[in-house]
């Protein structure tokens, strides 16, 4: 198929065009304190990405998580926990992650309404453009098997948990969403159940559109800094906020080792699609290569997904939810009342939560 002026705009994806999440991050309404919460130990940590070493960004190795031990942690010594891996979005850190959810806070409210006790763990995937897209790139590094294979494997080594994919949780929010989505897909020998927020970038279209005219001139705007940049943190510099956002999908979805400095390709040149690099953010959209993993998708116990009414993401959340239905995936599916980030610190806690707590394995001869 021919790209059209509109599929600049796909291949683009979500930082040209005025998306409807690209204002998000930042407005959260918090739970009430639930009464009589105990509270939890907060625990900030590094942990190595072996899958990183080498990217061409020169982004950190050593990352930033936080960790959340249930209260009895400390006092039952001989007690293991299951794991629940939470994904930070576009533009954040695990650091900012933890204050639009709310947590401990959140946290402490879930166990204090019933939810069964287990270990969170907030790992940090923030690169030189704001965002690794969780993808596995030579350029950013491969952060799809960081958070599959080095955070785990951190976290059973130096924690008491349950190591088993049925105690394992996965979660994420926006480009979180976006995370849990793709490695669950892709690691379904890893995590048993799987919860996907409002996710971003399921189809090359995610981030909307603009008028082509405008599409075209913003390309070649963009392509001229490209070319200007001298690294990768003079790129960044010069493109705050959600601006760097093509070029952290360019950097995770088009890698290109022989094209220094940066090392990566822009799906236009003079402001006009190049078909081939297209053809790669596409291949990294849920949507295009869902079809691909059913077999994995349905090793899951439990699969859930939502989204807010007011958020322009629920259209191909709601594409994902059909395809899941129209093969037999076993899933849930709600679209609540509210915008991008304006429910994520309540449904972390009245829902997220007790998903897990319903839906993972908390004996020691999990399987």
């Amino acid at each position: 198929m021919k790209p059209t002026k509109l599929s600049i705009a796909c291949a683009i994806t979500f930082a040209i065009a005025s998306g409807p999440w690209v204002s998000a991050q930042v407005q959260t309404i918090v739970p009430e304190v639930v009464s009589g919460a105990k509270p939890v130990t907060v625990e900030h940590i590094k942990i190595h990405g072996a899958a990183l070493e080498g990217n061409l960004e020169g982004d950190a190795v050593d990352r930033d998580a936080i960790v959340f031990l249930p209260p009895s942690y400390e006092k039952d010594k001989k007690h293991h926990y299951p794991v629940v891996y939470a994904l930070h979005g576009y533009s954040i850190g695990a650091e900012q992650w933890s204050h639009e959810i709310h947590v401990p806070q959140t946290v402490e409210g879930a166990f204090a309404k019933g939810s069964q006790e287990v270990i969170v763990v907030l790992p940090d995937s923030k690169t030189v453009y704001n965002g690794s897209m969780y993808s596995s790139s030579v350029t950013t590094g491969d952060f799809e098997n960081y958070i599959a294979r080095d955070v785990v494997a951190y976290m059973d080594a130096h924690y008491r948990t349950i190591p088993s994919r049925q105690s394992r949780g996965l979660v994420g929010h926006s480009m979180g969403g976006y995370g849990a989505s793709r490695i669950g897909m892709k690691h379904p020998e890893v995590f048993g159940a799987l919860y996907i927020m409002s996710p971003c970038c399921m189809s090359p279209m995610a981030g909307g559109f603009g008028p082509p005219d405008q599409m075209k001139e913003r390309a070649i705007a963009s392509e001229k800094k490209v070319a200007d940049a001298k690294s990768p943190a003079d790129l960044a510099a010069q493109s705050p906020g959600f601006a760097a956002a093509q070029y952290a999908t360019a950097a995770a979805w088009a890698p290109d080792p022989k094209n220094p400095p940066l090392y990566f390709d822009l799906p236009t040149k003079d402001g006009v699609p190049v078909p081939e690099i297209v053809a790669k953010f596409t291949a990294n959209s849920p949507l295009s290569f869902v079809d691909q993993y059913i077999g994995n998708l349905k090793q899951y116990r439990a699969i859930a997904m939502d989204v807010g009414d007011q958020d322009g993401l629920r259209f191909d959340a709601t594409k994902l939810h059909t395809i899941f239905d129209n093969y037999g995936i076993a899933n849930s599916f709600e679209i609540y009342s509210g915008t991008h980030t304006s429910a994520v610190a309540d449904r972390f806690q009245n829902h997220v939560m007790p998903f897990f707590s319903k839906n993972l394995c908390f004996t020691a001869d999990c399987r």
